[in-house]
């Protein structure tokens, strides 16, 4: 995963059709941590890579702020999804098989250009 919705979602459900990968859940759905904001699934987010030049979702989003990047789904960062699925940040997918769909077991593609400052910040999608 790359993007992140915040506290700042209308739930106005703009950004949900627009995901090629159906990483988007509503809050309706009983997959969402949250029960107040729309969430983007960590292990499914591709950011658009191959699909759109930036992410789809955060075009179509009408609210300053409420996406925003995230460290990228790749191993190197495994801890930081793994601690953030422990403390309710994340509700990264067990599947029977392969446990915890971690990085380690499927990473994902991310926009390189992103810098991992701005990853780290949560800066607006919107402001690339």
């Amino acid at each position: 995963m790359s993007v992140l919705i915040t506290e700042e979602c209308i739930n106005c459900e703009a950004c949900e059709s627009e995901c090629p990968v159906a990483a988007i859940l509503g809050e309706d759905n009983p997959k969402n941590p949250f029960d107040d904001r729309y969430y983007v699934k960590p292990e499914s987010c591709v950011e658009c890579v191959g699909h759109a030049d930036e992410p789809r979702c955060a075009e179509a989003c009408p609210t300053e702020g409420a996406i925003v990047w995230d460290m990228p789904y790749q191993p190197e960062y495994e801890e930081y999804f793994s601690s953030g699925n422990d403390e309710g940040r994340y509700a990264i997918r067990v599947h029977k098989k392969k446990g915890m769909m971690l990085p380690s077991v499927k990473s994902q593609p991310f926009l390189e250009d992103i810098s991992m400052e701005a990853r780290e910040a949560h800066e607006n999608v919107g402001d690339f």
